[in-house]
């Protein structure tokens, strides 16, 4: 298989799944304002939690074609941790949906849809090296999300190894996804079992945060999900995105001013404004700071690019 140059080129402006339990009526209005703005790319699904029901596989579906509709690439995103045959049951519905593209975040997905069809690797799948991307590329893979705790300096390394035609897409805004478990962390914060959580995740929208004894803000719990406390901020670094052949920028939805955070990326792609600006601007509305320390290769959560 022949390697990839590395060509720079106007990265797409993704929108990641929503990783929070949002009711119903606020999921469809939140797309609804989405489907106005300037993503490319939709990312629909549960992908925390089987019990957050807000949405059934049917209204995804609807939803896709909807949005497709408005002219939105759509990617059907699928659960990191399944542990139910009723989860097994809608991932295989999820892969066998032959209409839009899947983004896998295990390996059972990659399985099912291995030869069949192309697909997304999403952050559920840990990719470290140029070895690992070629494997998946042949079963199908044609983009590939790196992981988030991975720095710039292994990016650049990779993407000079990187399969043709697999396109890489980087974690660029929001609250980090860090890691998933078994045990629900929103059921034991309020002392509930798992099995009857009384879907507590619906009263925190952006999660629960974490701090450390001495007070500084650390992670967020999000049911079974481990997120960072800080907003991840990569529009200062931009230019070198480009530069390193970046093709796809993701923004995780947050419950307050998603529709900002695309227009300032969009704006700055487009030059109108400055990148450096524009995240200051965007930093300084985060309840808990932003930080760019992974992408920097420093402790994730740090604040390293000087905005002025």
């Amino acid at each position: 298989m022949k390697d990839a140059t590395i060509t720079q080129r106007t990265p797409k402006l993704a929108l990641g799944p929503v990783l929070y339990y949002w009711p119903r009526e606020t999921l469809l209005a939140f797309y609804r304002q989405m489907s106005t703005t300037p993503v490319d790319i939709i990312y629909l699904g549960e992908t925390v939690c089987s019990k957050r029901r807000s949405l059934n596989t049917d209204d995804w579906l609807e939803l896709a074609e909807q949005l497709t509709a408005e002219g939105k690439d759509v990617v059907l995103s699928t659960m990191v941790l399944l542990e139910a045959e009723s989860e097994l049951k809608t991932l295989r519905r999820l892969c066998d949906n032959g209409r839009f593209t899947v983004e896998a975040n295990d390996m059972g997905a990659v399985r099912l849809l291995s030869g069949k069809t192309p697909f997304v690797l999403g952050t559920g799948i840990n990719i470290y090296n140029d070895r690992t991307l070629r494997f998946l590329a042949g079963l199908g893979a044609h983009r590939w999300i790196m992981p988030v705790e991975l720095s710039r300096t292994t990016l650049a390394c990779i993407q000079t190894q990187r399969p043709a035609g697999m396109e890489t897409e980087i974690f660029a805004y929001g609250r980090l996804p860090l890691a998933y478990s078994a045990r629900c962390f929103t059921a034991r914060h309020h002392n509930l079992p798992k099995d009857n959580c009384q879907y507590r995740c619906l009263n925190d929208p952006e999660g629960l945060t974490l701090s450390t004894r001495e007070g500084q803000a650390f992670l967020a719990i999000n049911g079974i999900q481990t997120q960072s406390a800080q907003t991840y901020n990569l529009l200062p670094e931009l230019a070198e995105l480009q530069a390193l052949g970046v093709d796809v920028l993701r923004i995780s939805p947050q419950a307050e001013g998603t529709e900002t955070v695309v227009a300032a990326f969009a704006d700055c792609l487009q030059g109108v404004r400055e990148p450096a600006a524009a995240a200051a601007a965007l930093n300084a509305a985060l309840p808990q700071g932003a930080c760019d320390g992974y992408w920097q290769g420093q402790p994730g959560l740090q604040q390293v690019a000087a905005l002025g």
